[in-house]
């Protein structure tokens, strides 16, 4: 018997919905740990970044304190980003392959196939930002906030990536073509993520751009993080961060999983 759903995009009136995603969420990770490439340049471009940018523009960049505390926050948003996009990847190649279709034929609750990919995705993000933040602590980066600090803005940035994540999951179904969704996906990742303060004060760019990028989502995720690591109030910064990140997560749940639906 196929389950039925409700209008709802993360949760289902069957109990069975909870076990469904719990099962393709351990499918991912379980193909994610037989294919342990992927894990390992999904965290050396991040590692460059760090390396690059602390290196070449650390000393150039008054940031008003040291460049790698001030960078290393940049870094794990930018990651989150990238990793939204390597999940519109995988799934336009599941969808090719014929994958989804197999899923689609289970007597499963069909949300479950995006929520498990999305955790999976998750949980892959983690162990990036976690690596990010230890190469971090090697070249000088020091939170003032302490450990629970460290864990609180590793945590914002991955419920962050967790919200674009199914932003790209939606552009994947829609798109569907794994050359097409590989193109699209990096379209809205460079100007959210280099027009923000993730590797230079907002207030260097011209009035015209401080205008769009004091305000989106990106750079208010970044300075809360920046604030929680240092262990000071992040106040509107991480109100609207929030904001921002549950009204994605709402939207683009409901359309990635109505457009799933109907496909």
């Amino acid at each position: 018997m196929t389950t039925i759903e409700t209008n709802s995009p993360l949760t289902n009136s069957n109990p069975n919905v909870f076990r469904d995603a719990a099962t393709m969420t351990r499918r991912n990770l379980l193909r994610l740990s037989r294919t342990p490439q992927v894990i390992v340049f999904s965290t050396i471009q991040p590692v460059m970044f760090v390396l690059l940018f602390n290196f070449v523009f650390g000393g150039s960049i008054d940031t008003g304190t040291s460049y790698i505390n001030f960078l290393v926050p940049g870094v794990l948003v930018q990651t989150s980003m990238f990793a939204g996009s390597n999940t519109a990847i995988g799934l336009a190649q599941d969808l090719e392959s014929g994958a989804i279709d197999r899923f689609r034929s289970l007597p499963m609750a069909r949300s479950a196939v995006l929520i498990g990919r999305t955790l999976a995705d998750a949980t892959r993000t983690l162990i990036t930002s976690t690596v990010v933040v230890i190469i971090g602590f090697i070249l000088g980066f020091r939170p003032s906030g302490g450990p629970l600090a460290v864990i609180a803005a590793v945590l914002l940035g991955i419920l962050f990536a967790q919200a674009f994540t199914w932003v790209f999951t939606f552009m994947a179904l829609k798109v569907k073509d794994v050359e097409a969704v590989q193109a699209a996906a990096f379209l809205p990742v460079f100007p959210l993520v280099f027009a923000a303060s993730t590797f230079a004060p907002v207030e260097n760019m011209p009035d015209w751009l401080q205008q769009f990028a004091s305000r989106q989502p990106v750079t208010l995720t970044i300075d809360a993080m920046r604030d929680i690591f240092d262990g000071t109030n992040p106040g509107s910064s991480l109100f609207w961060s929030l904001v921002w990140i549950f009204g994605i997560l709402a939207v683009a749940s409901t359309l990635a999983i109505r457009t799933f639906n109907k496909n």
